[in-house]
């Protein structure tokens, strides 16, 4: 990725560059997607996120790492490895940030728990989620009232969100079906719209494979694990939770071996000790960590040796497969090796058996469900009495209960983790 001429932005068809509302731009000279890079940059609901929890909470470490910090870093990673691989940079970035854009307070516990809560309105799912920030919740543009409305329902008058581009929309969406509409496990708890989002969904997807993301999102994806599973790591060793030794004893990397499972379902034990093996027979992999300037630097190295053999290995083997020309949209799917999805699935194992299944976070993941349901007990019971401006027209234009819901779900989504503690003091006895 080191030739700077593949940085050149592809074209994409009319389609593709389309927005839900049409509008000119300010600017003449930018692209379709400059603009959407820098909406969702812009965006509150991106700000939010540096309030919001990756692994550490914010506010209880010195340099924690937020969902914000890790979208940042997603979409560095995303950037260069699309780059490379012929898509326009800007639109992978651009989905690279929208990513996580729906998560709630708390991580995945904040999601879990207002999933309960969402029972009666169709439940909660963080990349839904994302969806209807980017299209709905976020205000930046308006659907014109006199529109067409079987073309915008049920949005004529109302928000359509950023408005970003069509090929940006899909780009951000890692699970393209409704709930239980997984293509080869109905089980799944992961989809990627509401039923009440629909409409817009169908329009982002027209013309796409049923159940298959588009080569934007697929980068995105990838970029998404390789950033999160080597920062987790990091983070864990220069805060002292994760031994480099421990990994090494035979009862740990049982232990550790049927957390990876998780990740990679199909893997059996001796194969993912190989994957293990392999990295710890590198060079720049860490024998120790004691906190000094030379043992800093030896970890962000680590961190740079894996993220560059995670999207090396990616791009030669999409490359191998489909050539050497632009790959983007439905063209083509990002080729991850499968030793290299190994060693990743053991790197995400150690974050969770070092850093997240510590009793602390156990305990303090308990609070924190606690802490979203009784929001949504008052909340609910109370409105529009408690819910912002923007959320309590929506609770008054509900139609129905499942709507009303929705709006005081919604709401709790959107604040930080410090904001929902601070909220539930205020309202909750």
């Amino acid at each position: 990725m080191n030739d700077t001429t593949r940085y050149e932005a592809t074209p994409y068809d009319p389609q593709a560059e389309a927005r839900w509302v049409p509008e000119p731009d300010k600017r003449p000279g930018r692209t379709a997607f400059q603009r959407d890079r820098a909406r969702v940059l812009h965006s509150a609901a991106l700000r939010r996120l540096a309030g919001t929890t990756q692994v550490v909470a914010p506010m209880r470490s010195d340099f924690p790492r937020t969902r914000l910090t890790h979208s940042l870093e997603c979409a560095q990673v995303g950037r260069e490895l699309g780059a490379a691989l012929g898509c326009d940079p800007d639109l992978v970035e651009a989905g690279c940030l929208a990513h996580d854009i729906g998560h709630p307070p708390f991580g995945h516990t904040g999601e879990e728990a207002l999933d309960q809560a969402a029972q009666a309105c169709g439940g909660f799912e963080g990349n839904a989620q994302s969806l209807r920030i980017l299209t709905r919740l976020e205000p930046k543009r308006f659907a014109p009232a006199d529109e067409e409305p079987a073309r915008l329902a049920p949005w004529p008058g109302r928000s359509v969100g950023l408005n970003l581009t069509r090929a940006a929309l899909d780009a951000a969406t890692k699970y393209p079906w409704a709930r239980g509409g997984h293509p080869t496990d109905p089980a799944s708890t992961k989809y990627g719209v509401y039923g009440d989002d629909l409409p817009v969904f169908r329009w982002l997807r027209a013309g796409a494979p049923d159940g298959r993301k588009c080569f934007e999102a697929t980068v995105m994806d990838w970029s998404d694990d390789v950033a999160y599973s080597t920062h987790d790591v990091e983070d864990g060793l220069q805060a002292g939770h994760i031994d480099p030794a421990a990994l090494r004893g035979s009862e740990e990397r049982a232990e550790l071996f049927k957390i990876a499972e998780r990740y990679a379902p199909d893997a059996a034990p001796a194969e993912l000790a190989e994957a293990l093996d392999r990295l710890q027979a590198q060079e720049w992999w860490p024998r120790a960590y004691d906190g000094t300037a030379r043992a800093r630097a030896g970890l962000k190295d680590l961190t740079s040796q894996l993220i560059g053999r995670f999207c090396l290995a990616a791009e030669q083997a999409t490359r191998a497969r489909y050539g050497p020309g632009p790959l983007t949209r439905y063209a083509a799917e990002l080729v991850v090796p499968r030793g290299v999805r190994l060693e990743c699935a053991v790197l995400k194992a150690v974050a969770v058996r070092y850093v997240m299944q510590r009793d602390e976070q156990a305990q303090l993941r308990s609070r924190q469900r606690i802490v979203i349901a009784e929001l949504a007990d008052v909340l609910m019971r109370d409105a529009p009495h408690g819910l912002d401006p923007v959320f309590a027209v929506l609770y008054d234009e509900a139609e129905d209960d499942r709507a009303a819901l929705r709006a005081v779900i919604d709401q709790i989504a959107t604040l930080t983790d410090a904001s929902a503690l601070a909220l539930h003091a205020r309202l909750v006895p």
